[in-house]
């Protein structure tokens, strides 16, 4: 099989036809630009300098003859580059939205990210003392190289993975394999495709959380995988359209941390690390990297502290709870400081607050310094090169081990750098050569990301590299003696995502055959019409599009990074063909969204099935208009005219001009779709929100329209009527508004549902609602605060029996040790960790480090353990209700637990009675119970502290309030069953909560 096109793997390229960087080639024009290449730029915190490469002078001979121009000659050619300049000088500056002004006016020197020096190491945490402790008996026995071998990737494509890291093999530690992604295991041969992350998400089902994660872990393994990007909680979610929303799993911080945590227990139960990320504030693919977009810094995500803490940093809490091995940094800025060198998010959030002991690595080019990722905190940069695909030129490598021989990054960081490096592959296992055979006895990757053949070359990103062997195996692993059956696995995920949210009349569940439904045909068959694309597959192959880098045929999954190879795909009309019975059905197949003479079609039939899709992804990838982020919220090609011509005249018409026979809608979709144009529409008689399904499309769904499951997905988000509902702040952010894009979170917590909510705007389907063939009743609800939790502020952080980090030699060691070894064979575009000579590493002045890194930051109370104070989870209030099933087939509910804190509160500091601004309501918790019908079930829940929380900005930390506290419990944000309330009382140290009854008040709402 031939190579696959390099373009089908770059991460970040807008369109096929950006050229490709070499090391072989001298700088572009874009790196004259980049502010990063600017020498007398000194690092900070922030990179919030372009101005200083993009407008400082250069000195640059004119265009002309060799020969001394004549005086009116030169005038001419002056005053033609006075023009040129001006021309190229206004574009920009109407690029930047006011360019040089905006910038000095908008965006601080110094960024505006709090610093925070030095970065905590790790070893902290008594789950990974004995790992650190075998790391550091490893890691001091390394050379400076060896370390920094560690930390530095070897380049794009110069192993088989997407990321490889470097090795030691005299100590026998490999290099590690890292291979996306969220959804199953990209360019890998035979892999399960499994539904997307959204699609978890609405399935609302822990187990199947767990044990997608395990199947994705124990396929890594047996391909050799050490390390799978994913999960993603990064996006969350705050702008609708979103190109990678998909990848996450709901936009509400609760359902995304349940589930981040659930998929990272299974597949680190499988000796495999996981990676949670983008972290944080990826949200939108507009301006999400430098250059991407045309502009020369990447946009800055301006989150303020407390919407960080209670929205997006939530999830990574729970993830790092989980004992998660990895956190990958993202590509944007955050409060005009990037993400992958900023010391607050890093060091003071990650590393100290929330007590992270594995490895922070970058996407991949999300470095954007050397010394200043270092010291903030990023400890593996991927996939090692430097500002560009396959440039030779990395920010670490032999750039790392100058900067330690010069004392410009400390030997301890470095350490500390390996050690969590190495006792994170401890931690996880991977030391167990029954697992995790070396090389020499058959272990590594056994597929390549660069090609389908059998052997090929072993580092295809050189251009100089002849190497080659046999690079795939062929290993199978969807269905294994060890892991089961991962297709019916992902059959299951799939159909548990569908969210059935219109079911009228009952239209469904559908017969098989011509029982139970009317034909006006003559041979008494029943006629069923298929219509649209999205039901049918990609004529030119499942796998057409790199990356699925196309909305063509049916819709299983986005595109990006993020996509899978598809071993096959069961398409809707595939299955249902398959499902209805010949001798008394008959299919119709309407393969197009066109909606020319459909009419006709459509009255033919006694029943219509229509199929569209709404798709996004990432943005190094356009399709045709769609650059990455959805241009709006509404089905794409034609998909609403499609539905409401077939609504229309299914059937044909009655005397009222009305449809006679009903249609049923499916949507595949990324994420919220605004359904207005036809969803009212009397021939509109069931809706199936289908989400990203996988390989599994069409027989998950056949599965839920013929009964043989009842339907029990909810939706992970909420749809509303108009775009415009989801707030002023929640559009995609499509033309720069200045040299370095803002987009204020000004909205705070305020998203999705809780902007509803506080503005009062009555959502078409609102967040957690999904109907079933069943229904559910809720009743005797029991509150029960705990006194086991009785003061504002959580316990003290404590120090006692915490584990002391491994100590290693600071000392910097003999600059001859780092040198090129002689007769060592060079790769062009390999990353290394060797010097030239001695005298590269010499100082070159004095380095002039970050602000605030003379300041050393005290630990936060907020810490103390993975994920925080452990005394944040501690349960605080018991809630139990009964749920009884009221109809006539076994199904499954989703009980979901909300809380609303007080509107006021008495401040901690001034102990006056303050405002306090939450959201009217805020999931806390949810349970997904099977009950036969005609029984009741118990469903429990224990509400932490954090969870009656807020953070408090001046204390930081998280408060409970005063006040009285409602807690609620139902089947989605706006279907309340039952609720009762309680008094936090606070302050005092046996006083902080006080019933208002025996249970206290409970309000019963029958539906």
């Amino acid at each position: 099989m031939p190579l696959k096109p390099p373009e089908a793997y770059e991460l970040d390229r807008p369109s096929s036809d950006q050229p490709h960087r070499h090391s072989i080639s001298s700088d572009s024009d874009v790196d004259e630009f980049d502010p990063l290449r600017d020498s007398k730029r000194p690092y900070q915190d922030d990179a919030s300098q372009p101005l200083r490469s993009v407008f400082q002078s250069e000195k640059h001979g004119l265009p002309g003859s060799p020969q001394q121009p004549s005086r009116r000659r030169w005038s001419r050619l002056r005053f033609c580059f006075f023009l040129l300049l001006l021309l190229v000088t206004t574009l920009f500056l109407l690029l930047s939205a006011g360019g040089l002004w905006v910038y000095k006016a908008g965006t601080p020197h110094d960024g505006e990210s709090e610093p925070w020096y030095p970065a905590p190491r790790g070893g902290t945490v008594q789950l990974w003392s004995r790992s650190y402790r075998r790391a550091a008996e490893l890691v001091g026995q390394m050379t400076l190289v060896e370390k920094v071998n560690l930390t530095t990737g070897t380049g794009w494509s110069m192993g088989m993975c997407v990321g490889n890291t470097g090795t030691v093999d005299r100590l026998g530690f490999p290099s590690l394999c890292l291979q996306d992604g969220p959804l199953g295991l990209r360019f890998v041969d035979n892999a399960t495709a499994f539904p997307a992350g959204i699609t978890v998400g609405a399935s609302w089902n822990k187990q199947l959380m767990y044990d997608r994660g395990r199947a994705h872990g124990l396929e890594a393994r047996l391909k050799g995988i050490n390390v799978i990007l994913g999960p993603s909680v990064g996006p969350l979610g705050r702008l609708p359209a979103g190109g990678r929303n998909w990848e996450g799993f709901s936009v509400d911080p609760v359902l995304q941390g349940i589930a981040a945590a659930r998929t990272i227990h299974g597949i680190q139960s499988q000796s495999v690390m996981a990676t949670i990320k983008h972290f944080v504030g990826n949200e939108q693919e507009h301006f999400r990297q430098s250059w991407e977009w045309g502009t020369p810094n990447a946009i800055s995500s301006n989150i303020d502290d407390r919407t960080l803490h209670e929205l997006y940093s939530w999830p990574f809490a729970e993830a790092v709870r989980a004992g998660v091995a990895s956190v990958m940094c993202s590509y944007n800025q955050v409060n005009n400081s990037y993400a992958c060198q900023n010391s607050k998010l890093m060091n003071g959030i990650l590393k100290d607050e929330l007590g992270f002991q594995g490895f922070v690595q970058s996407d991949w080019l999300a470095q954007r310094s050397g010394v200043a990722s270092a010291l903030a905190g990023l400890d593996m940069s991927m996939p090692g090169d430097g500002l560009g695909w396959q440039d030779g030129k990395s920010l670490w490598g032999s750039e790392l081990t100058k900067a330690v021989l010069n004392a410009s990054v400390p030997v301890e960081r470095l350490n500390d750098m390996a050690l969590r490096i190495v006792a994170t592959w401890y931690q996880l296992g991977q030391d167990d050569d029954r697992r995790w055979p070396n090389r020499t006895m058959g272990g590594g990757p056994n597929f390549s990301s660069w090609t389908n053949d059998e052997v090929g070359n072993l580092h295809p990103g050189s251009p100089d590299s002849e190497d080659t062997g046999v690079v795939n195996k062929y290993v199978p692993v969807r269905r294994t003696a060890e892991g089961g059956n991962h297709d019916e696995l992902a059959r299951r995920i799939a159909r548990e995502g569908i969210v059935l949210v219109k079911n009228e009349g009952g239209i469904l569940p559908l017969p098989r055959s011509a029982e139970g439904l009317a034909t006006k045909a003559k041979d008494r068959k029943l006629r069923i019409g298929i219509f649209g694309e999205d039901a049918f597959p990609n004529p030119e192959g499942d796998n057409a599009c790199p990356d699925r880098g196309c909305n063509e045929g049916t819709l299983a999954m986005g595109w990006g990074s993020g996509a899978v190879e598809l071993p096959y795909l069961v398409s809707p009309a595939q299955a249902l063909h398959r499902e209805f019975d010949d001798a008394t059905v008959q299919v119709t197949d309407w393969k197009t969204s066109g909606v020319k003479k459909v009419d006709g079609t459509a009255a033919a039939q006694d029943l219509c099935l229509v199929f569209i899709n709404s798709d996004a992804g990432e943005g190094f990838i356009s399709w045709k208009a769609v650059k990455g982020d959805r241009n709006n919220l509404f089905p794409q090609k034609g998909g609403d005219e499609l539905v409401k011509a077939v609504a229309a005249n299914c059937g044909g018409r009655n005397e009222d001009g009305e449809a006679v026979s009903g249609t049923v809608v499916v949507l595949h979709t990324v994420g919220p779709t605004v359904l207005e144009r036809w969803v009212d529409l009397s021939g509109v008689k069931g809706v199936l929100i289908a989400h990203l399904p996988g390989q599994e499309s069409g027989n998950a769904l056949t599965d839920v329209l013929f009964g043989d499951y009842n339907p029990s997905g909810h939706l992970p988000y909420t749809i509303g009527k108009k775009e415009k509902d989801y707030g002023p702040d929640s559009r995609i952010l499509k033309f720069p508004n200045g040299v370095v894009p803002q987009q204020n979170f000004s909205e705070g917590s305020y998203v999705d549902y809780r902007y509803f909510d506080k503005h009062n705007i009555t959502p078409r389907y609102e967040f957690g609602y999904g109907l079933s063939y069943t229904t559910f009743k809720l009743s005797g609800l029991f509150i029960h605060p705990l006194s086991t939790v009785n003061t504002s502020l959580p316990a003290p952080r404590s120090h006692v029996n915490e584990p002391v980090p491994p100590h290693l030699d600071p000392r910097v060691p003999d600059p001859e040790t780092a040198v090129w070894p002689k007769g060592m064979r060079r790769l062009a575009s390999y990353v290394y960790p060797y010097i030239d000579s001695v005298d590269s590493a010499k100082p070159k002045g004095k380095y002039k480090y970050p602000k605030g890194y003379d300041h050393y930051h005290h630990l936060t109370e907020a810490g103390g353990g993975e994920g925080g104070n452990p005394d944040l989870y501690t349960t605080a209030v018991s809630v139990q209700a009964s749920l009884t099933n009221t109809g006539d087939v076994a199904g499954e509910a989703v009980v979901q637990i909300y809380v609303s804190l007080p509107s006021t509160t008495t401040d901690l500091l001034s102990d006056q009675t303050v405002p306090l601004d939450t959201p009217v309501r805020q999931l806390r918790g949810f349970e997904k119970v099977l009950v036969e019908p005609g029984s009741r079930s118990h469903v429990r829940f224990g509400l932490t502290r954090k969870d009656i929380s807020y953070w408090d900005v001046r204390v930081q930390n998280w408060v409970v309030p005063t006040g009285e506290l409602r807690v609620c419990v139902g089947f989605s944000s706006r279907d309340a069953r039952q609720c009762g309330s309680f008094e936090l009382v606070g302050g005092g140290e046996n006083s902080w909560l006080r019933e208002t009854g025996e249970r206290g008040k409970v309000e019963e709402y029958d539906v």
